[in-house]
């Protein structure tokens, strides 16, 4: 009887050890329930570096992808100031692949602050280095020159260096927007595509979470105007940072970083991308926006978007004042040029 006892004791604790995980972070998710919004923030982050740093580094080291060969990032200071030019990528069937979305961040990881500036995906620009930097598209310079083109177009358009960049196949969104349930999206009116050359879809108003496929939807509708179209871009990032850092998402962050890191490509390395998300579980960044101004205009029966240069100087300055790590909080805010 003894024997049947002691035996039973060794099968309970192999049983045991095949889910200890599972076990500690069932704890932390019951003590998280029961506990006030500071100590969920610290369970959350103590769950993040004990279960999911590993799995999201090596996930996050097939995305790594320099822009040449001379593109090797060194260590930069933590809470330095940096650049990352963030392009969100909707190839079409029937479409070359370009560059359907251009921001022109700045992030303040010691002010835990991020300036997202537009560029209309439409913008009348020199494509530096295409036949002799012919102007043309913004959003052509990806499809003739990728990754290199676009960097070197937009920093001659903005006289702003570029330190990161990534790109974003906007497919991939779906299915985070998705695992997380949906995201909260401010419609208060039906949203229609319904022009003859664009893919048709209705998004309904007034509902209180919105699928992937919409929010997809939502950040491509282009039938108003490139302005809000990019304010709708700008939304959605925000909303989808607040649906991330909510902790009932917690368990998924595994699912969500392998799901973008299919469709991410960047020069950032792992261990500084790791180092962003630790901050943004502690708190969410304070978000100032802004759209590179301009008129539309026809050119051989081409539409385009040409940019104010009174306002790309400004937005030169405002960049340049972001990047400035002696740049008090307070002068942080945009004062739209006249």
């Amino acid at each position: 009887m003894g024997n049947n006892k002691g035996q039973l004791k060794r099968a309970k604790r192999k049983k045991r050890r095949g889910r200890p995980l599972l076990l500690v972070l069932g704890i932390v998710l019951v003590l998280a329930a029961g506990s006030g919004l500071l100590f969920k923030k610290q369970l959350a982050l103590f769950a993040f570096h004990a279960f999911f740093e590993n799995n999201i580094k090596s996930t996050l080291e097939d995305s790594y992808v320099p822009v040449d060969e001379a593109d090797e990032q060194t260590e930069d200071q933590a809470d330095e100031p940096f650049s990352l030019l963030l392009i969100g990528t909707d190839q079409r069937e029937s479409e070359p692949a370009r560059s359907d979305t251009l921001i022109f961040s700045v992030v303040r990881p010691k002010d835990n602050r991020m300036l997202l500036l537009s560029i209309p995906r439409d913008s009348y620009a020199t494509i530096v280095g295409y036949k002799g930097d012919v102007k043309s598209k913004i959003n052509s310079a990806y499809a003739h020159g990728g990754v290199s083109m676009t960097i070197n177009t937009v920093e001659n358009l903005l006289d702003q260096q570029i330190q990161y960049y990534a790109t974003v196949n906007f497919k991939g969104l779906i299915n985070i927007v998705d695992t997380l349930g949906g995201v909260e999206l401010p419609i208060t009116k039906d949203i229609v595509n319904k022009q003859k050359d664009h893919e048709k879809f209705t998004i309904e108003a007034n509902k209180p979470i919105y699928s992937g496929e919409e929010a997809l939807n939502y950040v491509r509708y282009r039938e108003d105007s490139d302005f809000n179209r990019t304010a709708r871009q700008r939304e959605f990032i925000g909303q989808l940072f607040n649906r991330i850092k909510t902790f009932s998402n917690m368990t998924k962050i595994d699912d969500v970083i392998r799901i973008g890191g299919d469709n991410l490509q960047t020069n950032m390395k792992p261990d500084k991308i790791i180092d962003l998300a630790e901050s943004t579980f502690k708190a969410s960044p304070q978000i100032t926006s802004y759209m590179l101004k301009g008129k539309d205009a026809m050119k051989s029966g081409i539409y385009y978007y040409i940019l104010d240069e009174d306002d790309v100087k400004f937005a030169n300055e405002v960049i340049g004042k972001w990047l400035n790590p002696d740049t008090n909080v307070m002068d942080l805010s945009i004062e739209e040029a006249s």
